[in-house]
């Protein structure tokens, strides 16, 4: 059990390559890449109760314990307090107590308080989860850390893919596909944790993709946060889209697309990945369009063009309406890289200096 000692865990963020909205649906696939920016988690011993500090505001939270969850606190932390209550379900199914926590949480995913659209809640729930289960002497495979951490996601934002989860979990260029959150949250509400962890979740895989060959992944920031939680959950409301004709296109080429750009990644073919990126560019561009969510904003299609215009591929990252936006160019020529960055910071889009992280949550 825990002692006197401290556990550090942290976990990488993350961005979406390809796939986007369509991954939300379980079963179908995405491709994303984990990046070297890092969430910590801090875990050690407390007097009594869990106490909870984040790098994101000054004062420390006491929770305490009621009916198996933590009550009290602000409520600025909730993927913590799932993560923690989380690890406690699984705690009491072994027949262990939980005992007092300090954990303390610090990023690197944002700049004084500006968020960059990098997968926070993803990467704090992966390493609380992973820290404080090493806390309380339980020993996790990287699956189970990783479907532990669903379980707590999904609580909170039921919608969500979880791709952020396993780009924290596994690290690197991956392909995911999503298990049915629901019948997940259900199998832990009605057969407990434990079993959660050990039975089929129908849907889900995971597995790691080569880099891409030739070419330079480049990141910008367009400066406005967003909000993905909100634009998937409009794009769930539109009803009369859902189900529709159109809907089953955007499922259809989407599956295309990504297919295909695994199979580039995996065979090497720079040429043929950007190609299926400009065609992820030009299928939200449709589904923008004719939905109206907001996912290209001037900033993010002035990003496209630049990249585009030197023979490169780029897209919004994520749900888009801000945050990053992703381009592959040619690793040869590096004036093309120099002239699409200063094209960027023109239009107002910040380059951030990512590269990919090889390696998932780790001491």
């Amino acid at each position: 059990m825990a002692g006197q000692r401290t556990v550090v865990r942290r976990a990488p963020g993350k961005l979406f390559v390809a796939g986007e909205y369509a991954v939300v649906e379980p079963g179908n696939q995405a491709i994303l890449v984990a990046v070297d920016r890092y969430l910590t988690v801090t875990v050690s011993e407390a007097d009594t109760d869990v106490v909870i500090a984040s790098d994101l505001g000054p004062d420390a939270a006491r929770l305490r314990w009621h009916g198996g969850r933590l009550v009290g606190g602000d409520g600025r932390t909730p993927h913590v307090v799932s993560a923690i209550e989380t690890v406690a379900e699984l705690l009491a199914e072994h027949g262990l107590p939980v005992p007092p926590l300090n954990v303390s949480t610090s990023s690197t995913l944002h700049e004084n308080g500006r968020k960059y659209g990098l997968g926070s809640s993803g990467a704090v729930t992966v390493a609380t989860v992973d820290a404080v289960s090493s806390y309380c002497g339980l020993r996790l495979t990287r699956e189970e850390r990783f479907r532990l951490a669903l379980i707590a996601g999904a609580r909170i934002e039921p919608k969500g893919s979880g791709g952020d989860l396993a780009a924290a979990a596994w690290g690197g260029w991956i392909s995911y596909r999503a298990p049915d959150r629901t019948q997940v949250l259900d199998l832990a509400r009605g057969r407990g944790v434990a079993e959660a962890l050990r039975a089929p979740w129908p849907g889900f895989a995971v597995r790691r993709l080569p880099a891409p060959a030739g070419l330079s992944f480049q990141v910008g920031w367009t400066g406005s946060p967003a909000s993905t939680e909100a634009l998937v959950s409009d794009l769930h409301r539109r009803r009369s889209w859902r189900g529709s004709a159109s809907h089953q296109k955007f499922i259809e080429t989407t599956a295309d697309f990504v297919q295909a750009a695994v199979t580039a990644l995996q065979t090497g073919d720079g040429p043929a990945l950007l190609h299926e990126i400009r065609r992820a560019r030009q299928e939200l561009a449709r589904l923008d369009d004719e939905v109206g969510l907001g996912i290209f904003t001037p900033a993010l299609t002035a990003l496209c063009d630049a990249a585009e215009d030197v023979g490169g591929a780029a897209k919004p990252s994520g749900a888009g309406g801000g945050d990053c936006g992703i381009a592959l160019l040619d690793d040869r020529a590096p004036h093309d890289i120099s002239q699409v960055r200063q094209r960027w910071a023109a239009a107002g889009v910040l380059p951030l200096p990512l590269r990919p992280a090889l390696e998932g949550i780790e001491a």
